[in-house]
């Protein structure tokens, strides 16, 4: 199984994410409203992948990714955001996200996208 921590400002989305999947190769092992509970979840629950929010108080996404990838690169996260987030999206990559799902997405869509961050990972 691989551990997953969900981050997004949007209880709807956290909540969307983790019914999703539930049914699937992933664990939920956490659920973080912002880039600060994002990072005390990283440290506690060693998370192989991340979905992550761009826009939110207290950290915001870009910032977490930084943050994320400074202790453990080997996190892979995929960025989940809104369309006007594209060039912010782009950033996010280039601080080391590995994947960018558009808000509004549908199951299949999450799904896709993360059986594709995960390719290859060995657990």
């Amino acid at each position: 199984m691989l551990r997953l921590l969900i981050v997004d400002d949007s209880n709807i989305i956290r909540r969307r994410i983790e019914r999703t999947c539930s049914a699937s190769k992933f664990e939920v092992v956490g659920l973080a409203s912002n880039g600060l509970e994002a990072l005390s979840m990283v440290s506690r629950k060693d998370p192989h992948v991340v979905t992550m929010d761009l826009t939110m108080p207290k950290m915001d996404g870009i910032e977490c990714v930084e943050k994320i990838m400074k202790r453990n690169s080997a996190i892979r996260i995929l960025v989940v955001s809104a369309l006007s987030d594209i060039e912010t999206g782009i950033l996010a990559l280039e601080k080391g996200a590995r994947g960018f799902l558009c808000k509004p997405f549908d199951d299949d869509q999450l799904k896709r996208a993360l059986n594709e961050l995960v390719e290859g990972l060995d657990v």
